[in-house]
């Protein structure tokens, strides 16, 4: 079974993820490794071949619990985890990766107007939402563990980031 932990740039999915006791496939490493068509001229970034994951993801699912990492992961699961972060501590994380300020303006705005928990919502059959603001790497991988294990429901549109990042 496949299941995505996804979220917008900067919000813990590969911290998160290092941490759980699942086989975990990244996807960002496999579109870096050869899964994409080169970079896209206007937004400098790697463009995903998405056939190509997909297959390759259909091979690998299998009656195994497999957590695919990665911030569009949901494209390719039937669940999704969904991790958000309030934005002000978001931009904090983006400005020390270094990103330009275009591009922490595009992740704080997906961030509060939901852009990846809506996508999850509208391909996956159950999206669960962690708040990861205030929380360590630790408790969020025991919650994404409970969540895996049918223990811990946190069913979507519990977060709510339009007051902090519009005023």
């Amino acid at each position: 079974m496949l299941v995505a932990l996804t979220g917008t740039p900067g919000t813990g999915k590969t911290t998160i993820a290092a941490l759980l006791a699942y086989r975990i496939i990244d996807i960002n490493a496999l579109v870096k490794g050869g899964m994409n068509f080169g970079r896209d001229p206007d937004r400098g970034c790697l463009e995903a071949d998405m056939d190509a994951l997909a297959n390759y993801l259909a091979e690998q699912d299998c009656d195994e619990l497999l957590i695919l990492e990665g911030h569009f992961s949901h494209h390719f699961a039937k669940r999704a985890i969904v991790l958000r972060l309030a934005p002000s501590v978001l931009r904090l994380r983006l400005e020390a990766r270094g990103y330009s300020s275009t591009k922490i303006q595009e992740n704080l705005e997906a961030e509060a107007l939901d852009v990846i928990l809506v996508e999850a919502a509208e391909r996956c059959d159950r999206v669960d939402e962690i708040d990861t603001t205030g929380k360590t790497p630790h408790e969020v991988a025991e919650m994404v563990t409970e969540i895996v294990q049918g223990r811990l429901q946190l069913p979507a549109g519990q977060v709510d980031w339009l007051t902090e990042f519009f005023g």
